[in-house]
């Protein structure tokens, strides 16, 4: 799933996002190095500051520039966004970087930060004087690489797990809290076109952001992908297959179809984040809760990944533009507007004073706060490698899911993330 200002971060892509090229680091360091050796060639207008985000959706557009507007009223500058699709962000600034154009602040989905970071293209944010004391450590690792403090998030989102209050309450089932729990429950809800649990395991960025809360909360390692926590996990997916509890179909599945699914009754839980919130609210007769994913046994902590976009300021050369969108970035990621943002996108603000706030107006998504609160950022370990991790992961799926051994799958998977093909 990574994450999210847009449609597709609604649906992170976790992106958070799907079916994203993966870009070489020798690619991007040929492209972004010129820029920040020589500067930008392009002029810019003293006054004006652009942001490239990902925000095509109306709606996310238009928040985005309502607060940009706030910043640059506040800072006496005018602050604009120039709008692609997620999938095209990365393409976007590197081509920007190579004609010497960037713009003063780039979001990128923070999956994809640590790549223009390994090429020597972003500002330590530090250095522009954003600070990170009311920031829990998981999201500083979030916007970070190899220690640096590049990229800073106004809200954050991760997986849980949703369920229809009724469905359970009529078949006398507590809310599942341990993977035993869970698929006994699943195969007791399966009932006619009706499974016990959606999820994605698609081929695609959605489905690994799916696998990670089952991988790490086992005490799986993105490093070691046969190991034989990372194997149980997969396991355990097989076994609702197994059981009957989860559609075959889970293997083309997005989150946005395990949503359709829930919505449709056709699943009575699924795995999922919260920028289905407003769609799931959108029906009136769908009375659904909110729980943590479950856990491999009773006391585990259960963690979940953090989704999502960071605000990073690139490095074109002119120091005084840089310290200006730097102060535009500290104003976007501020206490206030991280409230404003996460009340409109139900994401969860990074600053723990706004997160405070935020669960006093959203009580019934606490339990995604708590999940939040012991997240882990998917890069954090593997920093720019992640992409390889990420495509070795979605064809194991594929491979497990449809008849291989977890075992054999995850073994190909290792060699193909340390191996590059």
């Amino acid at each position: 799933m990574t994450a999210h200002p847009t449609v597709a971060a609604r649906r992170p892509r976790p992106r958070g996002r799907a079916r994203r090229a993966v870009t070489s680091l020798a690619a991007a360091a040929a492209l972004v190095a010129p820029a920040a050796l020589t500067g930008c060639a392009a002029e810019r207008d003293d006054d004006v500051y652009t942001v490239l985000n990902s925000s095509t959706d109306e709606t996310y557009h238009r928040w985005d520039a309502e607060a940009m507007a706030r910043c640059g009223k506040r800072l006496g500058v005018t602050v604009e966004q120039q709008s692609v699709p997620a999938s095209q962000v990365m393409t976007k600034a590197l081509r920007m970087a190579s004609s010497k154009s960037l713009p003063d602040v780039v979001q990128f989905d923070a999956s994809e930060m640590p790549v223009f970071a390994e090429a020597g293209g972003l500002v330590d944010l530090r250095t522009l004087g954003l600070s990170t004391g009311h920031v829990p450590d998981g999201i500083v690792d979030f916007g970070s690489y190899r220690g640096t403090y590049y990229g800073a998030a106004r809200s954050v989102n991760t997986l849980a797990l949703f369920y229809d209050k009724d469905v359970l309450a009529e078949a006398g089932i507590r809310t599942p809290a341990t993977w035993d729990d869970l698929r006994e429950a699943a195969r007791e809800l399966t009932r006619g076109k009706r499974y016990g649990i959606a999820l994605s395991a698609g081929g695609a960025e959605d489905g690994v952001f799916q696998f990670t809360p089952f991988m790490w909360s086992n005490g799986g390692d993105e490093r070691e992908l046969d190991s034989p926590e990372v194997v149980e996990a997969l396991d355990f997916w097989k076994a609702l297959l197994k059981d009957g509890s989860l559609s075959r179909s889970t293997v083309n599945w997005t989150q946005a179809d395990v949503n359709d699914q829930f919505m449709a009754k056709n699943a009575a839980m699924m795995i999922n984040g919260p920028w289905q919130v407003e769609t799931l609210n959108s029906d009136p007769d769908l009375h659904w809760g909110l729980a943590e994913t479950p856990v491999p046994e009773e006391g585990a902590d259960s963690v979940a990944p953090l989704g999502g976009a960071v605000l990073t300021v690139p490095r074109t050369g002119d120091d005084g533009r840089q310290r200006m969108a730097g102060r535009i970035v500290a104003c976007l990621t501020g206490e206030k507007e991280q409230l404003s943002y996460a009340l409109n996108s139900w994401m969860v603000p990074a600053d723990e004073r706004a997160a405070a706030a935020w669960r006093s107006k959203v009580p019934e998504l606490d339990a995604l706060a708590d999940q939040v609160a012991a997240a882990r950022s998917r890069t954090a370990q593997v920093g720019a490698g992640w992409p390889a991790v990420s495509l070795a992961l979605q064809s194991a799926f594929q491979s497990a899911l449809t008849g291989q051994s977890s075992e054999a799958a995850l073994k190909r998977a290792q060699q193909r993330a340390t191996s590059g093909n």
